[in-house]
């Protein structure tokens, strides 16, 4: 078993207003971030599925054009390939699984199996 602290890890702005901090298993990259209102993440895509569960606060997160609002309790899965953007209704709190694990996240702690 494997026990990640995730206070432990390192925080980074990887954009403004979503401060993230990062760690991979061998098939995953999960990422905890917390998130400023009005902080948007441009439209873009990528192969890994998505996985938003926010803890937190509100998203809006749109898919391939349709609008979901994303808040606790309810989980947004963003599927291999489509387009989306977020943006932060308000400060909050956000949990995102990715899988297969982003190689562009790579430089953040990888997790041994345990």
């Amino acid at each position: 078993m494997t026990i990640v602290r995730i206070d432990d890890l390192n925080e980074i702005e990887r954009l403004p207003g979503w401060f993230g901090r990062y760690f991979h298993t061998e098939q995953m990259t999960v990422a905890h971030y917390r998130f400023l209102r009005d902080a948007s993440i441009h439209e873009h895509f990528h192969p890994q599925e998505e996985v938003y569960e926010v803890l937190e606060g509100e998203l809006e997160i749109t898919i391939e054009g349709v609008v979901n609002i994303a808040r606790p309790g309810v989980a947004v899965i963003v599927p291999s390939s489509a387009r989306h953007s977020v943006k932060a209704l308000t400060d909050g709190r956000l949990f995102i699984v990715d899988c297969p694990r982003r190689p562009e996240f790579d430089g953040t702690p990888d997790v041994p199996a345990g």
